[in-house]
């Protein structure tokens, strides 16, 4: 009987992220894209976010649903490499080595017998990469918005819209220049 019940388990653990990658964003997914959004409403400014995210057609009022859009596709591969990465680091034998002498369930668990590490351990790379994306994105914003005030915006528009009027310039802009690795 154990052993039905652990084959039972074992399976529904292989069937479960192969099912997590063949769909799109989740609800949380999107409930955490929403929230980075609003972040990064805040921190840009208004104007600054409308430009990034809004359609001209639109006049610029889509620019939350089209960031939460975006942003929901990217927490899902944020998740997702996160979850791949902790499954390395929980079957690494010399993850002790490397984290202080602590195992995987004491270094990310909680408790006395670190229950949830591996939540944890998803949960944490996943902030750590939304932070560091919602940062990419504000500065590759502001760098844009120099780069437009001293290119003019018929150059700017030129060198960066890919459309028929090339009025999604600033989108594209920021869009290159957050995915850009940092030096």
């Amino acid at each position: 009987m154990k052993s039905r019940i652990a084959i039972v388990a074992l399976l529904a653990a292989l069937v479960v992220p192969a099912a997590s990658f063949a769909d799109g964003p989740t609800g949380q997914d999107r409930a955490n894209a929403a929230r980075a959004c609003s972040a990064l409403r805040t921190s840009m400014g208004a104007d600054l976010f409308r430009q990034t995210y809004g359609t001209a057609a639109s006049n610029r009022r889509n620019a939350f649903g089209r960031c939460v859009s975006q942003w929901a596709r990217t927490e899902q591969q944020n998740r997702l490499s996160a979850r791949s990465a902790c499954q390395a680091e929980q079957n690494d034998p010399n993850f002790a080595a490397s984290h202080d002498g602590k195992s995987f369930a004491e270094f990310y668990g909680n408790g006395p017998k670190g229950a949830n590490a591996f939540a944890r351990c998803v949960s944490s790379k996943v902030k750590a990469a939304r932070a560091e994306a919602q940062t990419n994105t504000v500065n590759a914003a502001r760098q844009c918005k120099a780069e437009r005030k001293t290119m003019g915006v018929a150059e700017f528009r030129a060198k960066y819209g890919k459309n028929a009027t090339d009025r999604n310039a600033f989108g594209k802009c920021v869009s290159a220049l957050a995915k850009a690795p940092s030096n």
